[in-house]
């Protein structure tokens, strides 16, 4: 058995590898293709091809963890398919290869590639994806989302501040900051503006050339506002860099333990984190579809062949593999949209294709 499980996990393994180089090499020449415009552009230094084919490098991992479990199911769907079609599946059942024996070595081998699928989700995609936005920053002079910046929320001992960041510059220094301050009652109690801030060795915010306005209603008397320009000033707070570069990037690039305590923070503060906790649960149960798709490819093993006929199987395999994906995100939005339970909403779609895997399963393999 150990030479059977050597055979199936050399040839699986070679063709998800042929299959995952020829997704990322296609979504390389995209990205590639869609940097040509900003060729030569650029607030601080020119756009240069080197540094476009090194953003474009850096946003593989990304494409690996997404692409992955796409590969391994149409990777798994070939071997098995021309092991049946070459009559080599047979003997490899002959030679005591029964239905539950190879849904075990396809399993275990589907761990490895889910423990794989992880890795690089939670530990290489975001530093690369850290690392391009970075290289545009310098180029650009900042990071940004969207006109307004990036919105934050803090309770402090009797006050709440809702914190806005312009953007983020390349040396981590926080731009065209705002903080307005109310009161328990939720009046406006201060605005403080200032151009630039950074981060101070204790965790406080130290903003530059900062400009704050009070407001106070003294009893019987007028509404005053008081305003005072101070060359820096020291914010205390526990919103820290890694939580503004949350802010600034997209949920679906930060790595678990980071979206872990940015919705503990959200949470603590009384804000939503429904997108958050979605994007949390669909980061540990994204890794298992690898284990659902080579289940899902079983089957075609015990399927009978045509001469020429192993093509129709491999692209339905590419079409289950894109609605997989499709499915995927679609739930992600819904569930955000109708207020799912977060972990129902980022499992569901994996539950769906593992229910069918079964099926399939027990249906082509067992009752056949």
């Amino acid at each position: 058995m150990r030479t059977i499980r050597r055979l199936i996990y050399r040839e699986v393994v070679g063709a998800v590898v042929y299959v995952a180089i020829g997704f990322l090499s296609l979504f390389f020449f995209f990205d590639f293709v869609e940097e040509l415009p900003d060729l030569g552009k650029g607030a601080v230094a020119p756009y240069r091809l080197t540094q476009a084919l090194l953003y474009v490098t850096l946003r593989i991992p990304n494409h690996l963890y997404e692409l992955l479990p796409i590969a391994v199911l149409i990777g798994t769907i070939f071997v098995m398919a021309r092991l049946a079609q070459s009559s080599e599946y047979t003997i490899l059942r002959t030679s005591g290869l029964g239905p539950w024996r190879a849904l075990r070595t396809l399993l275990t081998l589907g761990a490895v590639f889910a423990v794989l699928t992880f890795a690089t989700g939670d530990y290489l995609a975001p530093l690369a994806d850290r690392t391009a936005q970075l290289l545009k920053a310098r180029l650009q002079g900042r990071i940004t989302v969207g006109q307004t910046g990036a919105w934050l929320k803090e309770r402090q001992r009797f006050n709440s501040y809702n914190v806005n960041v312009g953007s983020l510059s390349p040396e981590g220094e926080l731009q065209n900051v705002r903080i307005f301050e109310a009161d328990g009652r939720g009046f406006l109690v201060s605005i403080t503006q200032a151009p630039k801030a950074r981060f101070a060795d204790d965790g406080a915010w130290l903003l530059q050339d900062a400009e704050r306005s009070e407001f106070s209603t003294p009893e019987g008397g007028p509404a005053r506002v008081e305003r005072q320009k101070l060359p820096t000033l020291r914010w205390p707070t526990e919103i820290t860099p890694e939580m503004v570069s949350v802010a600034l990037l997209k949920p679906d690039r930060m790595s678990t333990i980071d979206l872990f305590q940015y919705i503990r923070h959200l949470e603590s503060n009384a804000q939503t984190s429904q997108r958050y906790e979605i994007e949390f649960w669909r980061k540990v149960f994204y890794p298992l579809s690898c284990m659902v798709m080579v289940v899902l490819a079983l089957p075609f093993a015990y399927l009978h062949f045509r001469s020429g006929g192993i093509t129709s199987y491999v692209f339905v395999g590419v079409l289950i593999g894109i609605s997989f994906f499709l499915l995927n995100n679609v739930f992600g939005y819904i569930g955000n949209l109708r207020n799912w339970l977060p972990w129902l909403a980022a499992a569901a779609p994996g539950l769906i294709y593992t229910l069918l895997s079964l099926g399939a399963f027990g249906w082509l393999v067992l009752r056949r």
